[in-house]
């Protein structure tokens, strides 16, 4: 499921017809696979959604406290959040013009449907944040593991789930995404740099070799996901950071 590989459809509707969270876990697990395991990469929401759910049943806690508790409290990401509150809202920029679920301007809500009819909380979607937050989730990734001489976790476990992986063509680590061509990363980044999109307009992209890292948060579905212009956008972003950096190769 970290590499996206399990067989599990990308995305379902089931926001369409269910309501809980439990009913939610129940139909993923009767889902048909779609292709044998590890023959195929496929990004799958609801394989993140089973991850988080073996999480909470591992530690009796839910995934918003388990993140608060082991990373953003630590790393006093204090704008880092599932289902931020109203004092929030001026801070926040809305997503879509939702015309036929929710049929209001999506603001200060999860944008993704299936993790809005579960509460807000998910694994696969939900996460409020801003550059400044995860600038800081960035270095500390960079530093090793280590932030402020707090240690969140060990070098190793970093080069464990940073490492492209064999059963995904190498396109993918564990939970991250790599270069590949065409990447939205864009024409100068390192080989072992790792990264992850988000579907209303996010991205982080780091370079470890250059101990560079880029966060860009857009909201490229206001007014409607139909917008597909975030494609161009996104290496353009990057390969403009690494020429104004001086990083880009010369040509001969």
């Amino acid at each position: 499921m970290l590499t996206h590989s399990s067989g599990l459809p990308a995305h379902k509707d089931y926001f369409l017809t269910l309501r809980s969270k439990r009913e939610f876990i129940a139909a993923i697990c009767r889902e048909p696979l779609e292709y044998s395991p590890g023959t195929k990469t496929i990004y799958s929401d609801l394989g993140f959604i089973l991850l988080g759910e073996i999480l909470e049943r591992a530690t009796g806690k839910t995934v918003d406290q388990l993140a608060h508790e082991q990373i953003f409290a630590p790393l006093d990401m204090t704008s880092t959040m599932f289902n931020p509150p109203k004092n929030f809202l001026s801070r926040i920029a809305p997503t879509e013009n939702d015309t036929t679920y929710r049929k209001q301007l999506v603001q200060g809500a999860v944008h993704d449907e299936n993790a809005f009819a579960m509460g807000g909380v998910a694994g696969h979607a939900g996460l409020f944040s801003t550059a400044s937050d995860l600038a800081v989730f960035c270095q500390m990734l960079l530093n090793g593991g280590i932030y402020g001489h707090h240690r969140l976790m060990t070098r190793a476990t970093i080069s464990q789930f940073t490492a492209p992986q064999a059963v995904a063509g190498n396109a993918r680590t564990l939970g991250w995404m790599t270069p590949t061509p065409n990447s939205s990363s864009g024409r100068y980044f390192l080989p072992h740099t790792f990264g992850h999109l988000g579907f209303s307009g996010t991205s982080i992209w780091i370079d470890p070799d250059r101990r560079l890292f880029v966060i860009l948060l857009t909201n490229r579905v206001y007014p409607t996901r139909e917008n597909d212009k975030i494609a161009a956008v996104r290496p353009a972003v990057h390969d403009a950071v690494i020429e104004a950096l001086g990083l880009a190769p010369t040509a001969k």
